[in-house]
């Protein structure tokens, strides 16, 4: 008997290191892809989508033919979030693009 409670405790400390080690593990603090892409991306050379053609939006990466396509499609956007709440683009889509275009308006 002595040594089945002594496996049981055992099992018990282990249980719960893997609790602590869990909640440990949801704490700290989580990288975020988009800071080193922010930095990484110029003002200059972001794409302008109410100018660019479908080959330059096909120069940001995680574009494809067809969203570069509806993007000219649905043209002119007052901001680039318009993609999004004009239904151009899905929103994970737009967290991956946001950072390399903008959305400049003719002068009037």
């Amino acid at each position: 008997m002595p040594q089945n409670e002594a496996v049981l405790k055992a099992v018990r400390l282990l249980m719960l290191l893997f609790v602590i080690g869990g909640v440990a593990h949801r704490c700290l603090p989580q990288a975020q892809h988009t800071t080193s892409t922010r930095n990484s991306v110029s003002p200059e050379d972001r794409i302008d989508i109410n100018h660019a053609s479908t080959g330059q939006l096909m120069k940001i990466p995680g574009m494809t033919r067809v969203w570069a396509d509806r993007i000219l499609r649905f043209r002119p956007y007052h901001a680039k979030n318009e993609l999004v709440s004009h239904g151009v683009i899905p929103g994970e889509v737009y967290g991956r693009i946001k950072d390399y275009i903008v959305a400049h308006r003719e002068p009037r």
